[in-house]
């Protein structure tokens, strides 16, 4: 199988930034995860980000810029975690693929059970001086 293109928004409003935790019920269930999904034929990387935010959260966000791209094996399966950075000022979100959203502070997304995918981005963001 080959690689699937998968596109997450690191969501900031204000001072922290939103991470959402997958249904027990579906693969990766239980793990946090910075949300998104998978980019459709035809879709641009932003336009399937998009889509995705206000298919699961009803979330408008502005895309601000790319981050890091990152690629990591599950298995059999492999996937390519194409990030951008996001802002929002939306206070209501309506979850229908997670079972719990938060706002944190950048500094303690590795005190979250993080799918491994996104560990490396949240690596990145930690270490980051410019976001």
């Amino acid at each position: 199988m080959g690689t699937i293109k998968v596109v997450c928004g690191i969501i900031y409003k204000d001072d922290t930034v939103l991470i959402c935790r997958r249904k027990p019920e579906k693969s990766l269930g239980g793990f946090w995860e910075f949300p998104g999904g998978k980019v459709e034929l035809n879709e641009s990387y932003e336009e399937s980000l998009i889509r995705e935010l206000k298919e699961e959260l009803a979330l408008e966000v502005k895309i601000k810029r790319p981050f890091i791209t990152h690629t990591h094996q599950y298995g059999e399966n492999s996937i390519e975690l194409i990030s951008y950075i996001c802002t929002t000022s939306q206070d209501k979100i309506q979850s229908t693929d997670h079972d719990q959203i938060e706002w944190i502070y950048t500094i303690n997304l590795l005190d979250f059970k993080l799918a491994a995918a996104d560990i490396p981005i949240a690596k990145a963001l930690i270490n980051s001086e410019e976001i």
